[in-house]
């Protein structure tokens, strides 16, 4: 019996050996190695809290690997032998996908910035910096529209102006070519008390509203010697039918550019 024992002893050693040098080359030791870092930079206004999984292994934060709120995070990683990291941001609660990103080493300190709320998400939020007031006195706007026809299915593809207006009438200016893929331009003009104005969103170039039978305006604060970024977001009531557009919220309040 002793031999018996002794003799599958002998064999067993050598291939539990052999198993682990075979899994030990699954990852090899000699692999190439570059340092990087992502700068996350992020704000999450749902009420389902979000998840950052990199490679798979979920983002931790003062030990939470769920978020709300402001997300702030530098993120220290090695790329093994120049394979890219896959960053993808979920939703806790549906395990639904917002968005997927793919960082590689031609970039090896990256920003991986975005605000995410509902039915809305926007990329790259720090590269789309608040313009700078070219005198006190002023205000300005830039807008993005993620939510274009959600609700409105107005079937119009192209992008809308903002004819604005004060209360009393008296044409302010025109925002134009605001679309769902990025801020447009610039629009700058001098406060004047009082600090409401009213918005008119209508295909571009003209006088017409985007939605066919009615007009969509909403209402907006200004406030002196601010410079806003505004996301216009199409609402509807219980039944899902198009009731209008908010301008509420600016991502300067949540973001420093």
């Amino acid at each position: 019996m002793k031999k018996i024992i002794k003799g599958i002893l002998v064999f067993l050693i050598p291939a539990l050996f052999f198993t682990a040098c075979m899994n030990e080359d699954l990852i090899p030791v000699l692999q190439e190695q570059k340092a990087g870092k992502i700068l996350i930079r992020g704000y999450n206004a749902l009420q389902d809290s979000i998840q950052i999984s990199i490679d798979g292994k979920l983002l931790v934060i003062d030990k939470n690997t769920a978020f709300v709120n402001k997300i702030t995070k530098d993120h220290a990683f090695v790329f093994y032998n120049n394979a890219p990291k896959r960053i993808e941001v979920i939703n806790k609660v549906s395990k639904e996908v917002l968005r997927s990103y793919n960082f590689t080493v031609a970039k090896p300190v990256d920003t991986l910035s975005f605000y995410t709320g509902k039915n809305i998400y926007i990329s790259k939020v720090l590269s789309y910096k608040p313009v700078v007031l070219t005198v006190a006195g002023h205000v300005g706007f830039r807008f993005i529209f993620p939510t274009l026809n959600r609700y409105s299915n107005s079937g119009y593809k192209g992008s809308v102006d903002a004819i604005l207006k004060k209360t009393n009438g008296q044409m302010i200016g025109i925002a134009e070519n605001i679309n769902q893929d990025g801020f447009n331009s610039f629009l700058e003009f001098a406060y004047v008390a009082p600090p409401v104005i009213n918005v008119e969103l209508v295909k571009h170039g003209t006088t017409e509203s985007y939605v066919p039978g009615m007009q969509v305006k909403l209402q907006m604060i200004i406030q002196n010697n601010k410079s806003k970024l505004i996301v216009l977001d199409e609402k509807a009531n219980e039944a899902g039918v198009f009731t209008g557009v908010d301008g509420n919220i600016n991502l300067v309040d949540y973001f420093t550019f």
